[in-house]
């Protein structure tokens, strides 16, 4: 090998020496960097920030308004219903409203009246009787007046109608009050402002409520005449 291609070559090998020196340093600098991490959300960029939340109380608001308990007296606590039902039958008997001048008439009559309509209750209603075993409307009224003393002739209600006087106000509602329905084609007798007593022809003898059904179809309230009756006027609670 000539001079000059020994010297090239050799010019050659210190410059690759040279570049991989070089190289191995960069390399190395490198790794003792200091890297910078971008950090990035997980957030789309396109949504709205976050609400903001706000920090809850720890406890329970304080009640506004201060809890009473109110205590039922021992008095009023031991008392028995039975006895106030009782109280409030006993105002409501034939025998108070006769002397509270609830009624039509006098406590006896009153009285033998509200007995009469008892001894009754449940008994059948047949058209065209008037007792003992069934009653239609007419019949049942008669038969009690009778029993109790006041005496009639039987009639129908519509001639029973005829034979008495009508009643306004509060005196509608006394005890033995005639109340006449549908016409005139049916009676009772009046107990007070809540219902009467009469004859049905479902449940037989019985008190019905004037509310609901009934009270559309009453004609009118009357009492019966002294004169048609045979009723001393000392009898008559006015």
């Amino acid at each position: 090998m000539s001079i000059v291609v020994r010297h090239v070559w050799r010019r050659v090998f210190y410059r690759c020496v040279t570049f991989g020196a070089v190289c191995f340093t960069g390399s190395a600098n490198a790794q003792t960097r200091d890297r910078v991490v971008k950090s990035t959300s997980s957030q789309p960029t396109n949504m709205p920030p976050a609400p903001e939340t706000k920090p809850q109380p720890a406890s329970r608001p304080t009640l506004s308004s201060p809890i009473i308990v109110v205590n039922t007296p021992k008095a009023v606590e031991d008392k028995p219903l039975v006895a106030r039902t009782a109280s409030t039958r006993a105002m409501n008997s034939p025998a108070a409203m006769a002397a509270a001048g609830r009624t039509v008439y006098g406590m006896s009559t009153t009285i033998k009246i509200d007995n009469a309509i008892k001894s009754r209750y449940g008994i059948r209603y047949v058209y065209g009787t008037a007792g003992p075993n069934t009653y239609d409307c007419s019949g049942f009224v008669w038969s009690v007046f009778q029993e109790a003393g006041v005496n009639f002739t039987r009639q129908s209600a519509r001639s029973i109608w005829a034979m008495s006087e009508p009643v306004y106000g509060d005196d509608r509602f006394k005890y033995g009050t005639l109340v006449f329905f549908n016409n005139l084609g049916h009676m009772g007798i009046v107990s007070d402002e809540n219902g009467f007593y009469q004859a049905s022809s479902s449940k037989g003898i019985t008190w019905s409520p004037f509310a609901g059904y009934w009270q559309s179809r009453i004609v009118g309230y009357r009492r019966l005449k002294p004169e048609f009756a045979n009723i001393p006027i000392e009898d008559l609670n006015r």
